[in-house]
């Protein structure tokens, strides 16, 4: 590219600035708001909790003051911890686990702070004030950031408080990058263009070529821009977007040909002025892994005891409705191809698998490697209600106990099905299979083969504790919407 083009010259002038119509302005101002109330509300429950009416003084040999003013003083610094640690930064709202990280993390640390500095500064505070403010505090900043990201999903889906986005690449990559954008309206990045070779075409408007980036971003209005990791867009290129787009108030990003890759297995390397992406295997360190088997067994064995009237109502409810036995029990392939069991409670008429290649074959279905029958003729009318509230997936709490089953995973399938597997879907089995996952709270039933695929890859290939915690919360929603169940 010569240096004649205007990807060369100077930064041009802001195409916009923090005014009324910009949604993180907006957004940010909304959430400041809600974390005032929140914290305000958890000081003052906390101060009347634990003093009651009174005020006492905290002991100091410095100064004297009372709970009352201490009170004041934290929650303007915790105030002030959420905005240096950027909980409502409009990178990490709306999507993701990164927000709730930052707003934990900035709570522990403050409250690691104020306990050094009562240390050396040997200020007696209440032990138990501290106690219930800080998990009080944080669970309820994290709780009401929960609520307007729910809020702010559903203006998302129609349309609304969205980046706009102009893709930079070749045709082909373009027009993968913008269908994965379409698919998950929530992420908040809309597209609205794109700048493409001349030769090439792309099925989103083309406001320009590569040389002309800048001008294209502010003809469109973008807020970000967004280059395919094509050969068509060389460093230097890159390089000159990069300066081009400086002062403009235009993010760039570079979306790297890795996809489904996230998290903690990526890290940048700087290396002779090279940014290069170290990609970790996809495997829970010793310590994660215990971890994850140790929450999987409590979680189940408590889930048991806490569930056991729920457990005996549907058993008995199952054995009065047709003949059989209430439990169905049935070879599923878990880590690393190895055999197990799958419990269940009974939800079809019995000797149903004799049927099912015939249903499968009247469907069209005997060649994918996911054995679902719509309007399936043998499920029992108690079936169809267990089904549909995933009730009859309850008993797997025992795999989970045994340790053939995690709480949270790929769904688990038969020896059929794997069999049907490429050398992509085979990533499934790295990990123990779930009683719920990503593909569950994302649709269930209603997903295509390739798209349960791709979700469990991604859980696979980028778990964290935080993840599976997120997923747990979800399945409560799925699962009492009883949408997507056959």
């Amino acid at each position: 590219m010569s240096g004649e083009g205007p990807l060369s010259g100077g930064p041009a002038e802001p195409s916009g600035g923090p005014d009324e119509d910009d949604w993180t302005f907006r957004y940010a101002a909304r959430l400041r708001l809600t974390d005032t109330l929140v914290l305000a509300y958890a000081l003052a429950g906390t101060h009347i909790v634990w003093f009651g009416r009174h005020s006492p003084l905290v002991a100091s040999s410095a100064l004297e003051f009372n709970y009352v003013v201490f009170s004041i003083v934290l929650g303007l610094v915790w105030l002030a911890a959420l905005s240096l640690w950027d909980t409502r930064s409009p990178r990490v709202v709306g999507t993701g686990g990164e927000e709730y990280q930052r707003i934990v993390v900035a709570s522990l640390r403050l409250f690691g702070i104020v306990a050094i500095i009562a240390f050396l500064a040997k200020v007696e505070v209440a032990r138990g004030y501290l106690a219930i403010a800080f998990p009080v505090g944080t669970v309820g900043v994290v709780a009401s950031r929960w609520m307007w990201r729910q809020w702010l999903h559903a203006v998302r889906r129609r349309g609304g408080w969205s980046d706009r986005v102009l893709l930079v690449g070749d045709g082909h990559d373009v027009d993968a990058l913008a269908r994965e954008l379409a698919r998950q309206p929530v992420s908040g990045l809309r597209v609205v263009g794109a700048c493409v070779p001349k030769a090439d075409g792309a099925s989103v408007p083309v406001l320009g070529d590569l040389s002309g980036v800048l001008e294209a971003a502010q003809r469109g209005q973008v807020q970000t821009v967004a280059v395919t990791s094509s050969h068509s867009v060389p460093a230097p290129t890159l390089r000159r977007i990069g300066w081009a787009l400086e002062g403009t108030g235009i993010d760039l990003v570079v979306a790297p040909a890795l996809t489904n890759i996230a998290g903690p297995r990526i890290h940048v390397r700087p290396v002779a002025g090279l940014p290069l992406l170290h990609v970790e295997e996809p495997r829970l360190p010793r310590g994660g892994q215990l971890a994850k088997d140790g929450f999987d067994r409590l979680g189940s064995l408590l889930l048991i005891v806490l569930l056991s009237p729920l457990l005996l109502a549907v058993a008995v409810a199952v054995k009065l409705s047709s003949p059989g036995p209430v439990f169905y029990r049935q070879e599923r392939i878990g880590r690393g191809g190895a055999t197990f069991s799958v419990w269940k409670f009974r939800s079809m008429r019995q000797d149903a698998d004799a049927e099912l290649k015939v249903l499968l074959a009247q469907q069209d279905r005997a060649d994918q490697p996911l054995f679902k029958v719509e309007n399936d003729p043998r499920i029992t009318r108690v079936g169809h209600v267990i089904r549909r509230y995933s009730l009859d997936e309850l008993p797997q709490l025992l795999n989970v106990l045994a340790g053939d089953m995690s709480l949270v995973g790929p769904r688990p399938q038969r020896a059929e099905e794997v069999a049907m597997y490429d050398d992509v879907a085979a990533r499934r089995l790295l990990a123990k299979p779930g009683m719920t996952g990503l593909w569950q709270v994302s649709g269930r039933s209603d997903l295509p083969w390739d798209e349960a695929v791709r979700l469990d890859l991604y859980y696979v290939e980028n778990w964290s504790f935080t993840f599976d915690l997120i997923l747990l919360w979800r399945t409560a929603f799925a699962v009492l919407r009883g949408a997507g169940a056959y």
